[in-house]
């Protein structure tokens, strides 16, 4: 069985691949940022949904990548886990 990290490596190689998975490297940041926040506050998609007034499905969708927050909803989470969003271009 092929580990995932040996395979991306592999993948990495060709230009094309390389081009589409940097492109897409800012949304797996922004899952990877509020995944991690809200595992560190301590706290379950359902937890998080109480306390922001987010719906957990909703909170489901953006950890998996499939959800497209807005900046209000990202507050609101931010909040909820007694943290402050931050917004950066760098």
């Amino acid at each position: 069985m092929i580990e995932f990290r040996d395979w991306l490596n592999e993948e990495m190689k060709d230009s094309e691949f390389k081009k589409e998975f940097e492109e897409l490297d800012d949304e797996f940041l922004l899952v990877r940022t509020l995944t991690e926040a809200r595992k560190e506050a301590g706290m379950t998609q359902q937890q998080l949904a109480e306390k922001s007034g987010v719906h957990q499905v909703n909170i489901s969708r953006i950890e998996n990548g499939t959800g497209n927050p807005s900046v209000e909803t990202l507050q609101k989470l931010a909040k909820g886990m007694g943290k402050k969003l931050i917004i950066a271009f760098a």
